[in-house]
């Protein structure tokens, strides 16, 4: 057997030791019910003494579930594994009985003391609000006991705030450490604490939806204006931001986890339709500047569901549909703030203007719920999305020619059985899932970036981009998982979680990129010669991809298997103390990693060029060179997580709780697949011998233009001979990591009574380090091996060896672990819940943040290269660019006459963001990274409101119609600033300065909304 027969060989070894070491877990012990389901705990009291055996019975009020358990010797309970909702509670005990209604929420567990015979029955005060299809109210049960830093989002919350969206996760933004971001383009992020939004991780209905290939966290939430998931199908969902317990996995940031609506005893539906346009909101800033009206555009959203019984009490369905058709504004315009637009030709200058960009979507949610009896419950679901949109035209200097047609879709399917015994309950999924993200061009043809050469002799700065665009990939997973969880309550004072998942999954990352060759165009050198059109224009420079001899699929693939296993238990030491403690262990196979071998020409050329020999060198070559059996999975992901709450009170009103874990995310296929995708399509550059453009320093990628040169194949003949010859090599460290992240918290929560009003306060110290994150570097070095050029000793800046390439090929990319982030933040929330005896609600999430990282030329945080340094060893942390220092949330729901009253109020300060400072230098060399703050107190302010009526028709029908209005008062949010400091001693005087009409979207805008609930 050769070497590499036997390294997959011991993986597969290790994978199904794994399999099996959980296999004997689920066997010798009963483990947990999934994160969306409650748990209600407690202990029963007859005549003012602990009752054993006293039976204890919920029961479902919307669909006539019950789940009956028997009481210990202390009388303790311990109803698990619940649908969220509104229960009956029956207790019998000593001939005696007693009856209350009580509601709980996703993934909570709530404490219940009950009581017979004069006995009173203690919980958290409070009434419950509706749920959706649920008629009768009771007392709503309030999570003060968990070690998690948690926050849920009701159904009250989700229908009365105002929201533009329809993003369900956009009710996130209300929870402290949180943060819902919608991009320039329309695409939205959720993100959490000092990370980017790729370490979050969101469960529905228990099984997560992680994006293994491209940014978001959520699957298809990359560059997207869709929505993840119908909103109509949530219930209502929890949101951690720190402190998670074992059974939840693949993350580094915050948990969300939610729960889909089903159908109960009763036929229940609802019609909504949504409506703004460009007569409905204020002009932007740019539009003001320019004093024109605002660009054609409208949002369009509509929808439907429908649930009932198929059979009364047994089976259910529940199903919906919503769309989104947008036409979302944008403005071509010349894109280097140095150019004068009176210098552009009429062809040119025609490109410029006002446009509008299409998107629509569509999704679709079904679900089948079947209580086969009252210890057995299958559910099917099933969600459908389709995406298709036109992107990359405007707001910048990208024509109507050069942008992208691209689909989003996504198939997810889950098969559920639940099965509870008087101490357990296993909870099994069957899932399978299919995503695929896939923008292509428009054009197909030559693409012209028209430079403007005279302030950047180099490179150019972009006026115009006409033509082909660059853009072509076809990136998404699809595969199936099995997932079981199950819950033992059986030993005293103890609940025991165990779990297992196994996933198989097929990974794709196809990309070319530039797809259509992309010519650079020096403008002012044309019009100098005589040449003003687009088909005289002379380029200097042209970028094109071409395959490699002998490859037919370009297509990245890897057939993943992941396996995650945990144990956990919830102690309830005493009445006050709860410990929470558990560990967590995931495994993860990445073929496409682990068996990549080098091709023997380049490993070759990299072990003979003496520029990797010299004495400077700071890495080993062979570090990056894989002979398809020295790479193995990443074998040690043991995550141990440790939480407590402790009842300072007595009575749930005042608890002190803390954490400290560790949690494991992962490495994005995007970027382990570039080692590959580098080698079957590679990026070459060649030069054309112009007056401005002298290329004949490098003859063998200096030519002589000629037309011919715009015909792709021509292209592909220049590389024929040597295909190798100024290709762009990739490398992968061969002991490449897993991210993660350490959390540690701290925190008080607090339950108390004002003019008879429950409220609810928490305060939370977090701490949270992420590690390991993927970091691309220049693995380029001058020949005695040093990254800085030798002939200007002691420079900490500029000199890369970039004309430095590898013998016969091109510039080497070195990628390894390396970026980190810190965080310390403190969490203040203040909560009055809405009740049907109170009917107003508050919520006031604030949340101050010192972030920083070792992403030294950070863009944003989303960024993982680096070429100013040769790594970051020894670097110093910065700031955290886009993370405000101070955050503050308000939310106010309130009826009011017969109206449903909403608002929401956001305040941040400025958000930190890149710069380079020269001006502080030591000398002319020394340039260095310092991001800068703008001035001010606020740097982001918004306030919404909404208002909603509904009319009773007398009959089954509801009429429904809301007004929402978004930056009420059109505040302007800034993004443009001049970061540039100045040079050495010589200060920018601009420095600071907005530069720019770049502003945050909305300005005041105004959405109609009708809807029909019968």
């Amino acid at each position: 057997m050769n070497r590499k027969s036997r390294s997959a060989s011991h993986r597969l070894e290790r994978s199904l030791l794994s399999c099996a070491l959980a296999g004997c877990m689920l066997l010798s012990a009963p483990v947990l019910a999934q994160s969306t389901a409650a748990t209600i705990r407690g202990q029963v009291m007859a005549d003012s003494a602990p009752a054993a055996q006293a039976q204890v019975t919920a029961t479902n009020l919307a669909t006539g579930l019950t789940r009956s358990v028997q009481t210990g010797a202390n009388g303790n309970y311990n109803l698990a594994g619940l649908p969220p909702g509104t229960y009956r509670i029956d207790v019998n005990a000593n001939g005696q009985a007693s009856s209350q209604n009580v509601t709980v929420a996703v993934g909570q567990t709530a404490t219940l003391d009950l009581g017979v015979g004069g006995v009173a029955e203690t919980a958290p005060a409070g009434e419950a609000t509706d749920l959706d299809a649920v008629v009768v109210t009771g007392t709503s049960m309030v999570e003060t006991k968990t070690s998690e830093v948690a926050t849920y989002v009701s159904q009250r919350q989700i229908e009365s705030l105002p929201q533009a969206s329809r993003n369900f996760l956009a009710f996130a933004d209300t929870v402290p450490g949180m943060i819902f971001q919608t991009g320039a383009d329309g695409s939205t992020k959720l993100r959490g604490g000092a990370q980017n939004s790729n370490g979050i991780n969101v469960f529905i209905d228990g099984v997560g939806q992680k994006n293994y290939v491209l940014k978001g966290g959520v699957s298809g939430q990359d560059s997207s204006s869709g929505n993840p998931f119908p909103q109509l199908a949530i219930g209502e969902y929890k949101v951690i931001t720190s402190n998670y317990k074992a059974e939840y996995d693949q993350i580094s940031s915050a948990a969300i986890t939610a729960v889909t609506k089903s159908g109960t005893n009763e036929f229940e539906g609802s019609f909504f339709w949504d409506h703004t346009s460009e007569d409905w909101r204020a002009r932007t800033f740019r539009e003001e500047m320019e004093q024109r009206d605002p660009t054609p555009s409208s949002e369009e959203q509509y929808g439907a569901s429908f649930g009932g019984p198929i059979i009364q009490d047994k089976l259910f369905f529940f199903v919906t549909y919503e769309a989104k058709d947008i036409e979302r504004p944008r403005d071509i315009r010349w894109g280097d703030n140095n150019f004068n637009p009176n210098d552009l030709t009429p062809e040119l200058f025609g490109l410029l203007g006002s446009t509008s960009l299409p998107f629509k979507q569509d999704m679709y949610f079904g679900k089948l719920t079947w209580y086969a009896s009252d210890t057995h419950m299958v559910e099917l679901t099933a969600k459908i999305r389709k995406e298709d949109e036109i992107q990359g035209i405007g707001d910048g200097p990208n024509t109507a020619s050069y942008g992208s047609t691209k689909s989003n879709d996504s198939t997810r399917i889950d098969l559920r059985w639940q099965w509870t015994g008087d101490t357990w309950l296993n909870d099994l999924h069957l899932t399978s899932e299919d995503d695929y993200w896939s923008p292509r061009p428009i054009t197909i043809g030559p693409g012209l970036q028209i430079r403007n050469n005279l302030f950047n002799q180099g490179d150019g700065n972009t006026i115009l981009n006409v033509g082909g665009g660059a853009d072509y990939q076809n990136k998404g997973q699809q595969g199936y998982s099995l997932q079981n969880d199950f819950t033992f309550s059986g030993l005293e004072g103890h609940t025991i979680k165990m779990g297992l998942k196994y996933k198989a999954v097929q990974i794709d990352s196809f990309q070319q990129q530039p797809y259509n060759a992309q010519y650079r165009v020096d403008y002012y050198e044309n019009l100098a010669a005589g040449r003003d059109t687009l088909a005289t224009f002379v380029p200097w420079r042209v970028q094109f991809g071409a395959p490699l001899p002998g490859i037919t699929d370009r297509n990245v693939r890897s057939d993943n298997k992941q396996v995650g296993i945990y144990i956990q238990d919830d102690w309830e030491v005493n009445e006050r103390l709860t410990l929470n403690y558990g560990i967590r262990y995931d495994y993860e196979e990445t073929p496409t990693y682990e068996d990549f071998v080098t091709p023997a020409g380049l490993a070759a050329a990299l072990r003979a060029w003496p520029n990797l020999q010299g004495p400077n060198v700071d890495f080993n070559v062979e570090d990056y060179i894989s002979n398809g059996s020295n790479r193995d999975p990443d074998n040690d992901n043991w995550a141990p997580r440790l939480g407590f709450s402790y009842d300072i009170s007595g009575d749930q009103r005042l608890v002190l709780f803390g954490g400290v874990g560790r949690s494991y995310d992962r490495n994005l296929f995007d970027y382990i697949a570039l080692e590959e995708a580098r080698n079957t399509f590679p990026v070459y550059d060649y030069f054309f011998d112009t007056p401005n453009h002298d290329c004949s320093a490098s003859p063998a990628t200096c030519l002589t233009w000629d037309p011919s040169y715009y015909d792709i194949e021509n292209l592909y003949a220049l590389v024929a001979a040597s295909p190798n010859l100024g290709v762009e090599v990739n490398l992968l460290n061969n002991d490449l990591k897993t991210p993660y992240s350490d959390q540690f918290s701290l925190g008080i929560r607090n339950s108390f009574e004002v003019f008879d009003h429950d409220w609810n306060t928490s305060a939370t110290f977090a701490h949270v380090r992420s590690y390991d994150g993927i970091l691309f570097t220049l693995g380029n070095r001058w020949p005695d091996g040093s990254f800085r050029d030798p002939a200007v000793p002691g420079a900490t800046w500029g000199g890369q060896p970039w004309g430095q390439q590898i013998p016969g090929y091109g510039t080497f990319i070195r990628v390894d672990n390396g970026i980190e982030t810190k965080l310390n933040s403190l969490l203040l929330s203040i909560d009055k819940r809405f009740t049907d005896a109170s009917p107003w609600g508050v919520t006031l999430a604030y949340t101050y943040s010192d972030a920083s990282e070792n992403r030294l030329n950070a863009a944003n945080n989303d960024e993982h290269y680096l070429f100013d340094y040769p790594d970051l060893e020894g670097q110093p942390f910065l700031t955290s660019l886009g993370i405000p220092k101070h955050r503050l949330v308000a939310t106010g729901v309130a009826d009011v006459w017969g109206f449903n009253l909403s608002a929401k109020l956001t305040l941040a300060s400025p958000e930190p963001k890149d710069a380079t400072n020269c001006y502080d230098a030591a000398s002319g060399a020394n340039c260095f990274f310092d991001p800068f703050i703008p001035g001010g107190t606020i740097g982001f302010k918004q306030f919404d409101v909404a208002v909603q009526r509904v009319w009773d028709t007398g009959t089954d029908l509801r009429l429904r119609v809301r007004a929402d209005v978004f930056n009420v008062f059109d505040w302007k949010n800034y993004t443009d600033y001049e970061t540039w400091r100045g040079f050495v001693g010589v200060p920018n005087p601009n420095y600071g300065n907005r530069n720019g009409v770049g502003t945050v979207w909305p300005p005041r805008m105004f959405k109609i909304s009708f809807g029909i609930d019968w």
